[in-house]
């Protein structure tokens, strides 16, 4: 949904607490004023409790509470700014909270996870967060929070001489080559790009880490792949690419692509690419797209977790590489092929707070990861466990040499579930994809 749709001027406050609860009396009582029917204490009440069993601080001085309630609407959103700060908790030391965005959710709102986390990745933007605080009046918050929280605006994309030549020569190559769409890179101009500046009879998809909002204007894009976190590597970033767009259903098994792309943030492309998906992708599909993807997997938890394990790839924790492994989908089977190593962390929590698309979760797993063992995760996105042992076998496959024998679990237990399993290498940092005991690299070696 555009969340630029819940953004009213109204609940838009500066904050004079200088403690949490305060802070959210203040945004309940704009609530409250615009839509009376809300039960202001036990509203209060079930924000609190929900920080008192999960911190909502997202970093860069700003904090997303957050409940649900029965009430006939689906989102209502209030949001406080403290140019002074506000104490919280779940802050480091002496750190203060500068932004409050309180999100109240009715219990009919299916999306509910999905806008949690569209408004979590947006506000961890530094340069969105600095601008908000720093704005000289809270009209002009409001704009800069519309155009925030409503996705980042496509601009224009710059066309120069070489832009447009290598557009062209894209149309071309597609056509001379039988491929049914052009696959462009929107990362690569500041801001996104926008469809007018590359008119096209093809069909065009746009691959972006930032949300896009489809609107009704006929130049819009045939499709759009959102992908969070990319590799460095450019082919890495193609393949997690075109994953996605199998597992939604853009592409075809036997679709050719021609990919346009460029260096991130450099306004300029610089690489035209032809890509068989049937030819990539044949050792892991047998023409159908459905054996790609477990029945009972949603592709967004997939696309979640594919985002969490490359971010661990790159990032590390605690500036030390980490291995680890996620196993999604087939939970019953699953179960029964794994062991505890250790009490498991994520036992007694409601499934709403321990679904991968939380994006509350983020830290959570990203600390468990230094765990041995496995993640098990069910289609719907709720981690069922952590630090399991995996205990079927599979005698069948081969793995290259060097891969260790948390690569040997994930293949031997996609062959024996119906599931996908994912790798995060910890001498490498390559992740690593399986599905029928078949391996697909998503991500490039670390050299």
């Amino acid at each position: 949904m555009r969340l630029d749709k819940i953004i009213a001027r109204s609940r838009i406050i500066d904050l004079r607490s200088t403690d949490l609860e305060g802070a959210l009396q203040e945004l309940l009582a704009v609530s409250v004023a615009s839509f009376p029917d809300l039960k202001r204490e036990s509203l209060l009440k079930g924000l609190l409790a929900r920080e008192s069993t999960m911190t909502t601080y997202l970093g860069l001085g700003v904090a997303l509470p957050h409940v649900r309630v029965k009430m006939p609407r689906r989102y209502i959103l209030a949001i406080g700014r403290s140019r002074t700060g506000i104490k919280h908790d779940g802050a480091i030391i002496d750190e203060r909270v500068h932004l409050i965005v309180m999100l109240i959710a009715g219990e009919r709102a299916r999306d509910y996870l999905q806008v949690l986390a569209s408004i979590a990745r947006q506000v961890k933007e530094q340069a969105l967060v600095d601008g908000l605080v720093r704005a000289p009046d809270l009209d002009t918050l409001r704009e800069l929070l519309v155009g925030g929280l409503g996705g980042i605006r496509p601009v224009q994309a710059q066309q120069n001489r070489i832009n447009r030549l290598m557009f062209r020569e894209a149309e071309r190559v597609a056509r001379g080559a039988g491929c049914g769409a052009i696959m462009v890179f929107g990362d690569t101009f500041i801001g996104g790009i926008d469809r007018s500046a590359i008119e096209s009879k093809l069909k065009t998809i746009l691959v972006t880490r930032n949300p896009v909002e489809p609107g009704a204007d006929e130049r819009e894009f045939a499709g759009t792949i959102q992908v969070r976190s990319f590799s460095n590597q450019r082919m890495a970033q193609l393949r997690s690419a075109i994953l996605v767009g199998l597992t939604r259903g853009v592409f075809n098994f036997t679709d050719r692509i021609c990919c346009l792309d460029g260096m991130t943030g450099s306004n300029q492309f610089d690489t035209l690419v032809v890509v068989d998906i049937e030819r990539e992708f044949q050792t892991l599909l047998t023409g159908q797209i459905s054996e790609l993807l477990p029945a009972d997997v949603k592709p967004e938890v997939l696309e979640r977790v594919i985002a969490v394990a490359t971010e661990l790839a790159v990032e590390g924790r605690e500036g030390r590489p980490v291995g680890c492994l996620f196993v999604v989908g087939d939970t019953d089977k699953v179960s029964g092929l794994v062991k505890p190593l250790v009490l498991n962390p994520f036992f007694g929590y409601k499934e709403e707070d321990r679904n991968i698309l939380n994006p509350f979760m983020d830290e959570t797993v990203k600390e468990f990861s230094s765990i041995d063992g496995a993640f098990t995760i069910r289609g719907d996105g709720v981690v069922e466990s952590a630090g399991s042992l995996i205990q079927a076998t599979d005698n069948n496959h081969a793995l290259p040499s060097g891969l260790g024998s948390r690569h040997a679990a994930a293949a031997a237990i996609s062959v024996a579930a119906n599931c996908i399993a994912i790798v995060v290498s910890s001498s490498t940092s390559q992740v690593t994809l399986f599905r029928r005991g078949v391996m697909v690299p998503l991500t490039e070696k670390r050299r």
